[in-house]
């Protein structure tokens, strides 16, 4: 007999930052909504142990999470290609295995929700007759650019890619050209096409879900719904669910960083990190060296051996240890910072460092679950993007909603290291800084209150739920 419990499967991409939003979720959809959810993972050869150790610690009585076979990508594919365009190849790949999986589960699902690189996977929804969602772990601005990019006529993309004019979306701010997504850069590349092809099957979903809330981004929540603006080309409903972002765990004892945050001064200390996949240069590693020097601030650096020209180098790698630091580094800094400083290799407990209260600010690569951990715990940034959407989140968090600081000087290559100090003093000591907090713990309360009972988040997803309930009731009907 089919369980009566709406069971929905969600498709996760590989690596830690796609998983995590994806967990948070589904944690969700068990907890508060009584759903039976299956994540379908799909693993790199070289995927990093903080994958591993994130799979691992999820209760198996909340998530039930199948490993996907791997799939070989090593001749579908140029050794130049970017890690969004292997990804999205990865995930075309492991179609077969996801329908073959699903086929032998004794209760099938009833819904699915592939993220942005698993729309391709919604056919297979179709064959199971199963209820369909993307979900977008990043905001709802991106999801304006995304779908909106391939209705443009060639001379709109002209003028945006070769004439560096603003790219105007209906209802939302225009996204500036040094903003703008590297995939829609240069229209011979391969990914650009499967950028255009991913915004177009969002919208052949029965819903999108976002990693936002409505107080955050009011404006281009309202374009995206509204025929007259954007919600034209969207097309189908849009459900702000969040903040979705990784909780803290449980309490760990004789940390070796957060012992030493615990005899810090309140909000005295800044945490540099860069995410799980964020790499900088040689030059950039030194210089970011001796600005954190400079600022004769308290901090906690989660340091990468630097990679000239890729700065996502290590996104399948966080996690594994890092030797020889001091090679990198500048000649003596180890021992000048020793009581100023906490040198972490490859990876720290980003979650309980950012809620510890000697934590008052962050150097962010801007990507969106870093951010949302920031914004839960009240922690103003300095906003540093290297990939992805990351330049928009920046301009997001600094411009329009005044929860970080950023420095002109990213557009132009080098950062330099009196420019990394100015950048920290403002944060930590100026008069600035004071204003940013004050409005991140405001932006705080507003998110935690969308997520509680009854907020705009909860109520949101809650509209999900009772589509997929009716969509279970229609199928039993269907059966008899």
């Amino acid at each position: 007999m089919q369980d009566t419990k709406p069971h929905a499967a969600i498709l996760a991409s590989p690596g830690v930052g796609h998983l995590v939003p994806v967990i948070e979720l589904g944690k969700r959809l068990v907890t508060h909504h009584g759903f039976h959810v299956t994540i379908f993972v799909i693993t790199a050869d070289s995927s990093s142990s903080a994958e591993t150790q994130l799979l691992s610690s999820q209760n198996p009585n909340v998530l039930d999470i199948i490993s996907l076979p791997r799939v070989d990508i090593s001749g579908l594919l140029d050794r130049a290609a970017s890690i969004v365009t292997k990804i999205i190849v990865m995930m075309r790949e492991s179609l077969p295995g996801l329908r073959s999986t699903i086929l032998s589960m004794e209760y099938r699902p009833t819904v699915l929700i592939v993220d942005l690189f698993g729309t391709e996977a919604l056919d297979i929804a179709d064959e199971f007759e199963m209820s369909k969602y993307v979900f977008i772990a990043s905001n709802a601005w991106f999801l304006a650019i995304t779908i909106y990019v391939p209705t443009l006529d060639e001379r709109e993309e002209d003028d945006h890619v070769d004439g560096q004019k603003p790219l105007k979306i209906p209802g939302c701010e225009p996204v500036r050209f040094n903003d703008t997504l590297d995939a829609y850069l240069d229209r011979s590349d391969q990914l650009y096409g499967e950028y255009i092809r991913i915004g177009r099957e969002i919208c052949t979903a029965d819903g999108v879900l976002l990693n936002t809330w409505e107080d955050l981004e009011p404006k281009t929540v309202k374009a995206l719904r509204d025929p007259n603006l954007l919600g034209r080309v969207t097309r189908v409903p849009v459900y702000p669910i969040g903040p979705l972002a990784r909780e803290i765990g449980p309490a760990v004892s004789n940390n070796p960083v957060l012992n030493w945050l615990d005899v810090q001064p309140t909000e005295s200390v800044i945490y540099v990190s860069f995410g799980s996949g964020g790499t900088l240069s040689a030059e950039q590693t030194i210089e970011l060296a001796h600005g954190l020097e400079l600022s004769r601030q308290r901090f906690i650096w989660v340091v990468r051996p630097p990679l000239d020209n890729d700065a996502s180098g290590s996104f399948f790698n966080a996690g594994n240890v890092a030797d020889g630091m001091s090679s990198f580094l500048p000649d003596g800094f180890m021992g000048r910072t020793k009581n100023l400083g906490l040198i972490v290799p490859m990876w720290a407990p980003q979650v309980e460092i950012l809620a510890h209260p000697s934590v008052g600010g962050f150097l962010s690569h801007c990507g969106w679950n870093s951010t949302l951990e920031s914004i839960i715990h009240g922690v103003p940034m300095i906003a540093w993007p290297l990939y992805a959407e990351q330049k928009m989140n920046a301009t997001m968090l600094a411009e329009e909603l005044g929860l970080a600081v950023r420095s002109a000087e990213l557009a132009n290559g080098v950062v330099g290291r009196e420019e990394i100090k100015k950048m920290v003093r403002r944060i930590m000591k100026d008069k600035e800084g004071y204003m940013i907090r004050k409005r991140m713990k405001e932006t705080k309360d507003k998110a935690l209150e969308a997520l509680s009972k009854g907020g705009s988040s909860d109520e949101s997803l809650s509209r999900v739920v009772e589509d997929c309930v009716i969509g279970l009731q229609a199928a039993g009907n269907r059966a008899k």
